[in-house]
């Protein structure tokens, strides 16, 4: 074997190698950068209204334990969704949440970032409908989500609003095309078809977890 040969060897092991271990450590990393920023900041606000819970230090400051500060958000988000099911606690949510959408300045930002998370789960998922749009040409197809079927306050009665997420990205476009230009899929999930778009078409699709 020539040493042309070895190194073409030991480059194509280095591509495996990447490939195994690229999405772990990215996964890893933001898993781990989230964890850092919520054990940072919590030991903070817990000493300065809790004086005394977690103890301190040397400096005076509450004790850092690491991993407390996300179990903490954890089981906080996970109360909030259990109480919130009841009627009474339900009612004082809906109540607040109409003041949050009904405040200038704060509307804005509450509405939108509150439609984009209900957009994904809950009752009102829009991603729920994966399609095949036509927007560039008649032979030209890109992957969507019908998340509006009627469009009457844009004055178009035969169009339907569908969202185009971009490769390896969290962004997208909003276009108004015609019903007819839009193929409804149905073989797929649309949670493979997300996945699908965003990796820029090398995701394998779940052939045994159709739509």
């Amino acid at each position: 074997m020539t040493v042309k040969q070895v190194l073409k060897k030991i480059f194509q092991y280095f591509l495996q190698g990447l490939i195994i271990l690229a999405p772990i450590a990215i996964t890893v990393y933001a898993v781990s950068a989230l964890f850092n920023f919520i054990d940072g900041i919590l030991p903070g606000i817990i000493g300065k209204f809790f004086p005394g819970f977690l103890g301190t230090d040397a400096e005076g400051k509450a004790i850092n334990i690491p991993g407390l500060g996300f179990v903490l958000v954890l089981l906080v988000v996970i109360f909030v969704g259990y109480i919130s099911s009841s009627y009474i606690i339900g009612k004082l949510v809906e109540l607040f949440d109409k003041v949050l959408e009904r405040t200038p300045g704060i509307k804005l930002i509450y509405s939108t970032i509150k439609d984009f998370f209900e957009a994904f789960a809950g009752n009102k998922r829009k991603f729920d409908k994966s399609v095949l749009v036509s927007i560039e040409g008649n032979d030209v197809w890109q992957i969507g989500f019908i998340t509006r079927e009627e469009l009457h306050e844009f004055g178009l009665t035969e169009y339907v609003a569908v969202y185009v997420p971009q490769s390896y990205a969290l962004t997208g476009r909003l276009y108004f095309v015609k019903a007819d230009r839009v193929k409804v899929l149905t073989d797929i999930s649309s949670t493979d078809a997300m996945k699908f778009a965003i990796s820029g078409g090398v995701t394998e699709i779940d052939e045994e977890n159709p739509a």
